[in-house]
């Protein structure tokens, strides 16, 4: 039982919510343009992400704990930061580790490949995209996050190409509406990474893991922290300006005293692993509130 506990330890569970909330966004959407709508489909899309994103996180470990990242991450970790720890603690070894990832690769494929056979060619693409790109976010020999480019690929998997997928599966159409609609989340769900990466900057760095805030360093970093959620609030109300976003979505802007005070703790705690904690929580509070708030936009 305790060697079933780390297995599931390790999938950090609580961050589900970045692939299940692209998935619900693009299903209110398909929803709203009158799709048929298929409860069985939608579980079966929701399933595929989470095990993708599981299998991700789970691999992220095994290739951090090969570079030597999270064993160097001994200044501060959180449950937002450092991992899972499952390796570092002895818990589960590395072997164990990468297997449970495989496992979970071929779940989460094997539900991609049935819905690219009975919905269409575009969920295997998007499936194929979503998949290397997650596994290669730290494994040699792109390593994607190591070369800047990590942040990118997961706004696109985490955001873009969930909502469009999910979509697709309802209706068997493409469309930019649902793209559109993402591109809040899509930032969201990358600052989520951005900010957690705030206590992983030494250790990162002295491994070349560099990421944005590696090469930015922590203070400025912290003005594009500001900077990018800014911009996840212009782009609900361009949305809305351009009507492809409900009306209702500006009720997005409730949640932006809780932006205000997540800007505030970054700029003035960006040096500071502990203090900064609440932004990091704040940061998940806000991409699941938003997304929610933009979903039930398309519903109402």
């Amino acid at each position: 039982m305790n060697k079933i506990g780390s297995y599931l330890a390790e999938l950090r569970a609580p961050f589900f919510t970045g692939s299940i909330v692209p998935v619900v966004l693009g299903s209110a959407v398909a929803w709203r343009h009158g799709a048929a709508f298929d409860w069985s489909l939608f579980f079966l899309t929701l399933a595929g992400a989470v095990l993708i994103h599981a299998a991700a996180n789970v691999m992220n470990d095994y290739y951090d704990h090969k570079s030597g990242t999270d064993a160097a991450n001994t200044e501060f970790a959180s449950p937002f930061t450092g991992g899972s720890r499952m390796i570092q603690k002895g818990l589960l070894s590395p072997r164990e580790v990468f297997i449970e990832g495989v496992l979970l690769y071929a779940a989460g494929a094997a539900i991609g490949l049935w819905l690219a056979f009975t919905r269409g060619l575009p969920i295997l693409y998007i499936g194929i995209i979503g998949t290397v790109t997650s596994f290669f976010y730290t494994a040699p020999p792109f390593k994607f996050v190591h070369r800047g480019a990590g942040e990118i690929f997961i706004a696109l998997n985490f955001g873009l190409l969930p909502t469009l997928g999910a979509y697709y599966v309802q209706t068997q159409e493409l469309s930019w509406i649902p793209v559109i609609a993402s591109v809040p989340i899509a930032i969201l769900i990358m600052l989520i990474l951005y900010i957690n990466e705030f206590q992983d900057h030494d250790a990162d760095r002295s491994v070349g893991k560099n990421h944005w805030v590696v090469r930015l360093g922590r203070r400025r970093a912290s003005f594009w922290y500001a900077v990018f959620l800014g911009i996840v609030y212009v782009s609900i109300a361009a949305g809305v300006l351009l009507k492809v976003v409900p009306t209702y979505a500006l009720a997005a802007l409730l949640t932006l005293p809780v932006a205000f005070k997540a800007v505030v703790t970054t700029r003035t705690n960006y040096d500071d692993p502990k203090a900064l904690t609440p932004a990091n929580a704040m940061t998940i509070k806000l991409h699941l509130i938003i997304g929610l708030i933009i979903s039930a936009s398309f519903l109402i």
